[in-house]
C-alpha cells in the first residue's frame, strides 16, 4: 500500500494512471491487466503476477513523488582544450564545439523534461523519474567519443557529485 501525499490527486483511467501534483503531471500506461485502487490517501496494486504488481507499485510511487517534489540530475561538462555548450530549443537539445567539432552534435528532451545550463554545471529535471533518465542517457550517447583513446580523451558529461 502506498501513500498519497497532500497536494496529489492520483486517478486511474482505465490502464492509464495520472498522477498530477505542484511539480507536474506524469502519465503512464501499464500492458497487462492489474488492480489498482485509489483509496482516500493511499493506492494498492493487486494481480496474479507478484512481481509485475510490486513493480507497478513501485512505478506509481516514483510517479506520485514526482508530481509532488519532481526528479533533478545535477551533472557538469568537463572539458580538457574546447569549451562545450549546450542550447536547448523546445525540444531539440545541441551539443556544440564538442571536441572542437564544427558541426553540433544533436539530441532529444524526453516528456516534460528541461534543462538548464549554465556554463559548466547543467541541472535536468522534471516530473517523471524515467524522462529525466533516459533524457541524461541521450546527452551521453550524443557525447560518446569515437575512435580516440578514451584514457585520453576524457570529455563529456560527468555526476555534479550534489
Amino acid at each position: 500500500m502506498g501513500e498519497i501525499p497532500e497536494g496529489v490527486t492520483v486517478r486511474i483511467e482505465g490502464r492509464k494512471v495520472v498522477a498530477k501534483g505542484p511539480a507536474g503531471e506524469v502519465q503512464k500506461t501499464f500492458s497487462k491487466d492489474i488492480g489498482l485502487k485509489v483509496e482516500g490517501n493511499g493506492f494498492s496494486v493487486s494481480g496474479n503476477d507478484l512481481a509485475f504488481a510490486n513493480t507497478v507499485e513501485a512505478i506509481v510511487a516514483n510517479m506520485v513523488k514526482g508530481a509532488k517534489d519532481g526528479y533533478r540530475k545535477n551533472m557538469k561538462l568537463i572539458y580538457a582544450h574546447f569549451p562545450i555548450t549546450i542550447e536547448v530549443k523546445g525540444k531539440d537539445v545541441a551539443i556544440k564545439n564538442f571536441l572542437g567539432e564544427k558541426q553540433a552534435r544533436k539530441t532529444v528532451l524526453v516528456g516534460s523534461t528541461k534543462i538548464e545550463a549554465k556554463g559548466q554545471a547543467v541541472t535536468i529535471s522534471g516530473p517523471d523519474k524515467e524522462a529525466v533518465g533516459q533524457t541524461l542517457a541521450n546527452l551521453r550517447i550524443a557525447m560518446r567519443i569515437k575512435d580516440k583513446d578514451s584514457r585520453v580523451f576524457q570529455d563529456g558529461i560527468y555526476d555534479a557529485g550534489e
